[in-house]
C-alpha cells in the first residue's frame, strides 16, 4: 500500500477498535481524526484497506475491524514508542528493587508487567548455565551431613543437602570450600564440571574424597537451572477479553497453562531493530493462540530468556511494546546487581 492517506486511515481504524472494541465506520474517523478528507474519500480509502486485506466487515454493517494482517501493518510502522511516565519508571524501580532473590524477582516482574499493560504477562527462568559462580558456601549440620549453597549472578541461592559416607570436621570442610572458590568464583555455570575436577585436586589430599562428593554435589545444583520454567500472571486479564476470542479462549488458557507451547514460542520469537518481537495472531503457529497475540523481548546479560504478554490481538501495542521493554530493562538491572 503507497497511498500515505491510506496508512493514517489504517492507523485511526486500528487505535478506535482498540479503545472502543466497536468496528469503525467512516463517519467516525472523520469525526475523530483530522484527515483531511470526506467521509466519501475515506470510503474509498477503506475499500482499498477491505481489498488488501488489512481491515474486514465482521458483519453487514458499516463499520470495519482490522485484520492480523492490517494489525501487522500498523505495528511493523510504529516509528517511536512512547516511553513510560517517570511515576511509571519509578514505580518500577521501587517495586522491584524490594525483592529478595530471583523468585520474588521474577513473580513482582509478571505482576507488575500485567497491571502495566492489562493482559498476561509471562517471563522464561534465566538459564544458569549462562550465569556465574558467585558464591560457595559449605555448612557443617552434622559430623555426616553437609549443606551446600551456591550463590550465582542471577540471584538465585541453591541448596542441597549431602549426607557423607564418613564424619568430617569444620576445618576439613574450609579447606574444600576454599578450594572450590579458588576454582569457580566468577566462572560460568558452564564450565564447572571442569573447573571443579581441578578445586578437587587442589584440595588437601586427606580432604579430597570429600571435596569430590560435594563437588558433584555443586554440579547437580548447576543442572537444577537448566530445567525449562516460566512465571506468569494476569490470566484473569484474559477472562475479562473472552469476547476477542470468538471461537473459544479455552484453548489460550490451555496453552498458558501446560506452558509448553508458550516456552517454544518465547523460544523462537526473534527481536526487531526496536528490540522486540511481535507475534499477531495467524502468525503464532501453535494451536490455541492464533486469536492471541504475543509481545516479547529478551533480558539478562545475553537475553536468551523472554518476557512478554499475550493478549487478544486488539491490543495496544505501543504501549505494550513499551512496557514490555521498560520491565526488561529494569529486570536486566537486578540481576546485574
Amino acid at each position: 500500500m503507497s497511498e500515505p492517506r491510506q496508512l493514517e486511515v489504517l492507523r485511526a481504524i486500528v487505535e478506535d477498535y482498540v479503545h472502543s472494541r466497536e468496528p469503525v465506520g467512516s463517519k467516525a474517523l472523520v469525526d475523530r481524526h483530522h484527515l483531511g478528507v470526506s467521509s466519501a474519500t475515506i470510503r474509498n480509502d477503506m475499500a482499498a484497506l477491505e481489498e488488501e486485506g488489512l481491515i474486514a466487515a465482521p458483519h453487514t454493517s458499516a463499520g470495519r475491524i482490522p485484520t492480523d494482517k492490517g494489525y501487522r501493518m500498523f505495528v511493523d510502522r510504529i516509528s517511536a514508542v512512547k516511553p513510560l511516565s517517570a511515576a511509571e519508571r519509578r514505580a518500577i524501580h521501587t517495586f522491584l528493587d524490594q525483592a529478595d532473590d530471583l523468585d520474588d524477582v521474577l513473580d513482582r516482574t509478571v505482576r507488575l508487567l500485567s497491571q502495566l499493560t492489562n493482559q498476561v504477562a509471562v517471563v522464561q527462568y534465566p538459564q544458569l548455565t549462562s550465569a556465574a559462580v558467585r558464591h560457595i558456601e559449605l555448612v557443617l549440620l552434622a559430623p555426616r551431613q553437609v549443606l551446600v549453597v551456591m550463590i550465582v549472578t542471577t540471584g538465585k541461592v541453591e541448596q542441597r543437602m549431602v549426607t557423607l559416607p564418613e564424619e568430617t570436621t569444620e576445618d576439613a570442610l574450609q579447606h574444600v570450600r576454599a578450594a572450590f572458590l579458588a576454582s569457580t568464583s566468577g566462572a560460568l555455570l558452564s564450565r564447572l564440571p571442569e573447573l571443579l575436577t581441578t578445586a578437587v585436586t587442589s584440595a588437601p589430599p586427606q580432604d579430597r574424597a570429600v571435596a569430590a562428593i560435594l563437588g558433584n554435589a555443586l554440579e547437580q545444583l548447576a543442572g537444577i537451572g537448566r530445567e525449562d520454567r516460566m512465571v506468569l500472571a494476569g490470566t484473569a486479564n484474559l477472562a475479562r477479553s473472552t469476547g476477542d476470542f470468538p471461537l473459544s479462549i479455552g484453548p489460550v488458557l490451555e496453552a498458558l497453562e501446560e506452558q509448553v507451547v508458550m516456552m517454544r514460542l518465547l523460544t523462537e520469537m526473534e527481536q526487531d531493530a526496536r528490540g522486540v518481537s511481535v507475534r499477531i495472531g495467524h502468525e503464532n503457529r501453535y494451536g490455541g493462540l492464533t486469536e492471541a497475540s504475543v509481545v516479547a523481548t529478551g533480558y539478562g546479560p545475553d537475553e536468551l530468556a523472554k518476557i512478554g504478554v499475550l493478549g487478544p490481538t486488539r491490543m495496544d501495542y505501543p504501549t505494550t511494546i513499551a512496557a514490555v521493554r521498560a520491565v526488561a530493562r529494569y529486570l536486566s538491572r537486578i540481576l546485574a546487581g
